[in-house]
C-alpha cells in the first residue's frame, strides 16, 4: 500500500537492544507461556508507573512521559537541564547510532525499573549523561542503593522496595536522591528547574 504511494519503507526486523537477537521474520522457536508471571509483571509495571508519574510532578523542565522500552523491557522517566551534551559514542545492540545520539542529545538525569535477566536481578536504575565528575560518590537513598561500576549508574534492587513497610516512600528517595546526585554534580539551574511534588495528571494552579 505504501508502495502505491511511492512510499519506500525498509523494515529492519531485528529485537533492539538485544545481542544476538534473531530477526523476527525467521524466530520460530516454540516458547512456554507463563500466565501467572506475567500478570505479576503487569501488576509490578503498574505500580511503578504511579510511583514514577508521581516524582515526574516535581519537575518543571522538559521530562519525558513515563515509558516502556519494549527491546531492554524497562520503565523509564527521564529529565532533562535544557543543555547541550556530547554527541554519544555509546552502541546498542539492533539500534541506529543515530537514534542513540538522538536519545542522549542533552543532558539527562534517567531513572527506571528493570526486571532483570542473564543472571541479573530485578533493580531500579538511575544514571546520568553525560555522568559528571563526583556523580558516583553521592550518597543516595535507601540503604541498600550503590553504585555499579559495569553499568555506571545507581542500583536499587528491587526486592528492597518490596520488602519495605512504605514501598513509595523507599522508591521515592531513591528517585530524589540519584536524581539529586546527577543535578547537582553537573551543576544544573535546580531553581528554575524544580517545583513542589503535586499530583500526576492534574494541572498545578498559577499563582
Amino acid at each position: 500500500m505504501l508502495a502505491n504511494l511511492d512510499i519506500a519503507v525498509y523494515i529492519r526486523d531485528l529485537p533492539c537492544e538485544i545481542a544476538g537477537a534473531t530477526p523476527f521474520s525467521r524466530d520460530h522457536a516454540p516458547r512456554a507461556y507463563d500466565g501467572d508471571a506475567a500478570r505479576r509483571f503487569h501488576r509490578v509495571l503498574s505500580e511503578v508507573d504511579r510511583v514514577f508519574k508521581q516524582f515526574r510532578t516535581g519537575f518543571l523542565g522538559k521530562a519525558s512521559p513515563v515509558h516502556f522500552f519494549w527491546g531492554s523491557f524497562d520503565l523509564a522517566v527521564t529529565r532533562f537541564s535544557g543543555r547541550r551534551a556530547p554527541l554519544f559514542a555509546g552502541t546498542a545492540p539492533g539500534v541506529a547510532p543515530i537514534v542513540m545520539q538522538e536519545a542522549y542529545s542533552h543532558e539527562v538525569s534517567s531513572a527506571g525499573f528493570w526486571p532483570g535477566g542473564a543472571g541479573a536481578d530485578a533493580s531500579f536504575y538511575s544514571y546520568a549523561y553525560p555522568e559528571p565528575h563526583g556523580f558516583k560518590n553521592a550518597p543516595v537513598a535507601p540503604a541498600g542503593a550503590s553504585y555499579s561500576e559495569t553499568l555506571r549508574e545507581f542500583l536499587l534492587p528491587y526486592e528492597v522496595v518490596r520488602k519495605a513497610s512504605d514501598p513509595d516512600a523507599v522508591l521515592l528517595a531513591f528517585l530524589q536522591s540519584t536524581y539529586e546526585a546527577a543535578a547537582n554534580a553537573a551543576h544544573w539551574d535546580r531553581a528554575a528547574l524544580e517545583c513542589a511534588p503535586g499530583r500526576a495528571g492534574v494541572c498545578r494552579p498559577v499563582l
